[in-house]
């Protein structure tokens, strides 16, 4: 049985490795193939320049991403079958609490982690992005969002595992369902303080300045019955000049937020057709199916895991003496992960199937799909969307339609000219 589950493991392993840089190098090419083509859509807002500098910073990404993943793989592999064994017995050597073993144990995975990743993100933020445009941030301000994360993270985790870890030491028979509980409130508790005490320790967020603009989207949410408790804009410009708006927090710390970049760079008319998009969502309640799929993902979950973990046999197949929970939590972990990226198309699909219904709720609440057309463009052309990536890429992966094919689905919605003209 040992051996099934070594070779089990590394079918599953080797298969998301394989299939991923076959996706990669796919879309790769197709964009080689096609990057040189300006869709008809696309003709008087970008030139060839623009378009090949799109091709440029798709395929940059793709490759540091490869390289990345490359890297990542390597590691995860030296830590199950070289690092595991003898960091489990030497946590065991220690004679700690159960909990203080846990947190030692994942708090040395987590730095290995963190150390593998961060030139990796280095390198993005400080030579890739700046190379095309985009980072504006220096390194004080990159050292400070590091340290504030770094402890965050720390104090987070170190919540959520030790509370899990208490639940398996004095409940060992009903751990699985008092974690789901407990991990299901902290979500919320997350969600319902993310806007008010996590995210301005980052950025500082202020009441929107245009006054014009703040009123036309009190009237666009009162179409909806929709209430936040502000509309905010958010200084973002100062690490990057990509654009976005979006809809934060639940209950009474639910509010807007767009960025100083996108307030700098479309008209009013485009913020209120992407602000439309999101109350879409918000109407079609997207964002609770998404919450209520992930309450019930993580019951199954945790209740399979409850199972697994118990095996002897889990621990035998990657040489492990001792057979603490924690270390079972960890190798299930690898098995899900693995398991989970071969269902990555049916996330993608529900989440675009999201995105045309949004779309479509924001062509009925301002009444055209001109300005949604127009944002997009903008959008695409500022943030150097690839405009051509390969379908089964897009199959696998993409939350959002393509660029190509929604400005098609919202140029056959426009209920002003009923026409497929360009804009």
């Amino acid at each position: 049985m040992e051996t099934y589950l070594i070779v089990g493991f590394l079918v599953l392993f080797a298969g998301r490795f394989c299939w991923r840089y076959f996706l990669q190098q796919l879309n790769i090419s197709c964009l080689r193939k096609h990057g040189k083509d300006i869709p008809p859509v696309f003709q008087g807002v970008i030139d060839e320049a623009t378009l090949n500098k799109m091709v440029d910073y798709t395929v940059d990404n793709t490759r540091l991403a490869a390289k990345e993943n490359l890297v990542d793989d390597v590691v995860e592999l030296a830590l199950v079958f070289l690092l595991l064994p003898l960091l489990v017995a030497a946590i065991g050597g220690l004679k700690l609490h159960f909990i203080v073993q846990a947190l030692v144990f994942f708090g040395v995975l987590a730095a290995i982690s963190g150390i593998v990743g961060l030139p990796f993100n280095i390198y993005s933020t400080f030579v890739l992005e700046k190379k095309y445009g985009f980072s504006t941030i220096t390194w004080k301000l990159w050292l400070a969002d590091f340290f504030k994360s770094l402890i965050l993270s720390v104090i987070l985790m170190g919540i959520l595992i030790s509370a899990f870890m208490a639940f398996i030491f004095y409940l060992p028979e009903s751990w699985w369902f008092w974690a789901w509980i407990f991990f299901t409130l902290f979500e919320m508790l997350l969600l319902w303080i993310y806007p008010v005490v996590i995210a301005p320790l980052f950025n500082k967020y202020e009441p929107i300045a245009d006054e014009s603009l703040k009123e036309q989207i009190q009237s666009l949410m009162a179409k909806v019955g929709l209430k936040a408790q502000g509309i905010y804009q958010v200084d973002e410009g100062k690490r990057s000049r990509h654009t976005n708006a979006y809809f934060t927090g639940i209950g009474k710390t639910k509010r807007i937020v767009l960025f100083d970049t996108l307030l700098a760079s479309h008209s009013p008319e485009e913020i209120l057709s992407v602000l439309a998009h999101e109350i879409g969502h918000w109407k079609k309640k997207h964002i609770l199916k998404q919450l209520i799929f992930m309450i019930a993902a993580s019951f199954v979950s945790l209740y399979l895991v409850y199972h697994l973990v118990s095996a002897p046999v889990l621990y035998r197949a990657f040489n492990l003496e001792q057979t603490p929970l924690y270390a079972g939590l960890f190798l299930v972990s690898l098995y899900f992960g693995c398991i989970g990226f071969f269902f990555s198309p049916v996330g993608a699909g529900i989440t675009r199937r999201y995105e045309r219904e949004a779309d479509r709720m924001a062509v009925e609440l301002t009444g055209t799909s001109e300005h949604m057309i127009s944002a997009l463009k903008r959008l695409a052309k500022d943030n150097l969307a690839n405009l051509h990536p390969h379908p089964l890429y897009v199959w696998f992966y993409y939350s959002h339609p393509p660029l190509l094919e929604r400005i098609a689905n919202l140029q056959a919605m426009n209920p002003k000219t009923g026409e497929h003209g360009n804009y």
